[in-house]
């Protein structure tokens, strides 16, 4: 994206100010080995257990049964004076906790209701002085966590319903944090990060900070505790790990440390006295599968319960809890410190996990023909076993893989297995990605790439799914000398990368060398009519339809959806700004018809948020990291020959207005730069990527929309 000159400027000395610490690697890595953590959503909320004036309130989440219930302030002050739990006992969750084979804990101190489960002098709303309780949570789980061996961690919500000077309730909970607000929860998480003894991580919440309030309570957490991790909701990509959505599981690969939070049922996290709860069986397998395909795409895996009012566990997750506990104490060697799955491709039959010297198959259903194929695997096989059993896995090697052979009787429909494959001296696995060289030049950008992911957003609400690394394996038809080069437009001019071939790594600055015009024709261009559609309730990234060959006669994006109104009075080369809600997107779609194959590029002015997508493919997406009154992209059209369709989103999510323009009239310039030359072998593999270098958060998307790298 492209700002004005003095934008530009003024946004240099800004992010100086948010430049992101790195964390050290080995707390980084200790966390990323837990693998398996509790999460437990506990306060006066529970006391409730769903239920209001005797009524179950089926609307929302129990642990924000104040505003769903619609719960005069006061009125729910009032049910701390009823928290009193004579069954609550530290010392047996944390060994609840430890049977179930968890290695970290992590409790709400605070939750939105603003109801503080430890002694605090910012307010008496706290469960010491506002309950007959009068014991603090957080301080006795805390010293028992301590005496268990077990590492302890705090979530904090940001908003607060009970703090006077804070914003009120919305529907969103991604509410603006007001100055005194900001300073209220800096002093609690200030009491928090010393009193409290070590704290592992600190799982924030919602709300809706600016960067530099992230940052300050990112450097706020790290002076008073350098170890302590932060999670992502921080918001302004100031977290040390990505937190997926409720519930979430990735079937992408992501480039940073991350952490997916589940909780029994997707309907609550704290306790409801009225869930359905179904059978034990049946959801240890469902979480346990969980916790096996989180550690496979290497995330961590937080587990939630819900105690009772009293301060008991709900039997159902106990019993769940320590059935998952049994079967890691078999299998904790697949799990515990273990690298993700060195494959690129899904198995039908489970997942992986694995070590430098081991692979572990875990076995969610029988494999077809009792037969496990391992395709491209190579490295000298030492023994193949059952984990746990006294059962060997016949195998066989050849050019093509590897075949394992699933022992006789071995019953995965009553319980999941574990097949380590133990290696001499390692293993090799093909590589993602694989681009054939046979044809000069070899093209490798954005949509043949392989990307890595994270979560970029300044909120909960207003984050999507960034690129933060995109990578190619180049096989070579023949053996020689290569000359690679990369191509790039004013979009990308600036930035600087690293750009990474068979292990060595360069440092690139895109200073904008061997400028030349882009080889098009525009008097062989039309520019159609411009349609509008929306607003539509939306998130940042994404879309909300197909928008390959759309019939702009019919609604979109289904039969229920809303019309393509053709606007004569919107024309190229205009910004407009439209009226529009938060968290709402507008499209615009123009037909572009071109009388032969050829590259155009286009500027496109956005608000919020935007996603560009020529004939259906997208070419360019982001959001608005510093809330600027608007955006300039100028992104790179491969037109084909006839009709085309230019479509793109505006979102808005902070303001009253959607800013949009599509500019048919930019500089057609194209940069260049060449690379080192490479030497290769025919038969060998060369892995290439390119990501930022030293980006503001390794949570940013690289935003090389419009670069190549040619290779001749």
């Amino acid at each position: 994206m492209k700002h004005t000159t003095t934008i530009l400027f003024a946004l240099v000395l800004f992010c100086k100010t948010l430049a992101f610490g790195q964390h050290d690697p080995k707390a980084l890595r200790e966390w990323q080995d837990q693998k398996y953590s509790m999460f437990i959503h506990y306060g006066i909320y529970s006391v409730l257990g769903g239920v209001w004036e005797g009524k179950p309130v089926t609307k929302g989440l129990s642990e924000q049964i104040q505003a769903h219930a619609g719960i005069y302030s006061d009125t729910y002050a009032d049910v701390a004076k009823r928290f009193n739990p004579q069954n609550w006992n530290a010392d047996s969750i944390v060994a609840l906790a430890k049977k179930a084979g968890m290695r970290s804990l992590v409790i709400t101190s605070k939750h939105h209701d603003g109801f503080c489960m430890f002694k605090t002098n910012t307010t008496d709303f706290n469960v010491v002085d506002a309950t007959p309780f009068k014991r603090d949570i957080v301080k006795e789980l805390s010293d028992a966590c301590k005496r268990g061996g077990l590492r302890f961690g705090l979530y904090f919500s940001l908003i607060d319903w009970h703090f006077p000077q804070a914003s009120p309730i919305s529907s969103s909970n991604s509410d603006y944090i007001t100055p005194e607000h900001v300073e209220y929860n800096k002093k609690q998480i200030t009491e928090l990060l010393s009193n409290y003894g070590p704290v592992s991580e600190l799982w924030f919440d919602m709300g809706s900070q600016n960067a530099n309030e992230s940052k300050d309570l990112r450097d706020l957490v790290h002076k008073l505790q350098p170890n302590c991790m932060i999670g992502s909701r921080i918001g302004n990509d100031m977290g040390d790990f990505n937190v997926m959505g409720d519930n979430q599981e990735p079937d992408y690969a992501i480039g940073v440390p991350w952490q997916s939070p589940a909780s029994f049922f997707d309907e609550t996290w704290s306790y409801r006295s009225w869930q359905v709860r179904g059978s034990e069986e049946e959801k240890m397998r469902e979480k346990l599968t969980s916790l096996i395909r989180v550690a496979s795409r290497g995330g961590n895996f937080l587990l939630n319960i819900g105690p009772k009012g009293d301060g008991s566990v709900v039997d159902f997750e106990k019993d769940v809890l320590l059935s998952i506990g049994k079967w890691l104490d078999k299998n904790k060697e697949a799990i515990y410190g273990t690298d993700p799955d060195p494959f690129h491709i899904s198995f039908k039959w489970g997942s992986l996990t694995s070590r430098p010297d081991k692979i572990y198959l875990h076995l969610l259903s029988a494999p077809e023909n009792g037969v496990i194929t391992l395709p491209g695997l190579t490295g000298k096989i030492k023994d193949a076993y059952v984990l746990g059993e006294d059962k060997k896995a016949k195998f066989s090697q050849n050019a093509s893989g590897v075949k394992i052979n699933v022992p006789e009787g071995l019953d995965v429909s009553k319980e999941f297995k574990v097949i380590a494959i133990e290696f001499v001296h390692g293993y090799s696995v093909p590589p993602a990605n694989i681009i054939a060289f046979t044809k000069s030049p070899l093209i490798l950008d954005a949509h043949n790439a392989f990307k890595h992911y994270s979560s970029s957003g300044i909120d909960y609400n207003n984050r999507y799914q960034s690129t933060v690394k995109e990578s190619w394996t180049i096989s070579p038809s023949k053996t020689g000398d290569l000359a690679p080069a990369i191509y790039y437009t004013d979009e990308e001019k600036g930035k600087v990368i690293d750009v990474e071939v068979n292990g060595k790594a360069t440092v690139v600055t895109l200073i904008g060398t061997g400028a030349e015009k882009l080889k098009n024709d525009p008097s062989a261009i039309t520019w159609g009519g411009i349609y509008q559609t929306g607003p539509l309730y939306s998130g940042v990234g994404g879309v909300h339809g197909n928008l390959t060959n759309v019939d702009v006669s019919k609604p979109w994006p289904d039969s229920n959806g809303g019309t393509w109104e053709k606007k004569g009075e919107l024309k190229n080369n205009v910004t407009y700004e439209i009226k529009a809600d938060r968290n709402s997107a507008t499209y615009l779609l123009q037909e572009i018809t071109s009388a032969k194959d050829q590259s155009y590029l286009v500027g496109i002015t956005s608000g919020d948020g935007v996603t560009v997508t020529l004939n259906g493919k997208v070419l360019a997406e982001h959001n608005n990291p510093f809330k600027d009154k608007q955006l300039k992209d100028v992104i790179l059209l491969p037109l084909k020959k006839g009709a085309n369709q230019l479509i793109v989103k505006y979102y808005n999510g902070f303001k009253k207005v959607n800013v949009m323009s599509i500019d048919n009239n930019v500089s057609q310039a194209i940069y260049h730069q060449e690379l080192k030359p490479m030497a290769v072998e025919k038969g060998k593999y060369y892995p290439v990527s390119w990501q930022l270098h030293k980006p503001l958060s390794p949570h940013t998307t690289i935003g090389l929309f419009n670069a190549r790298i040619e290779i001749k």
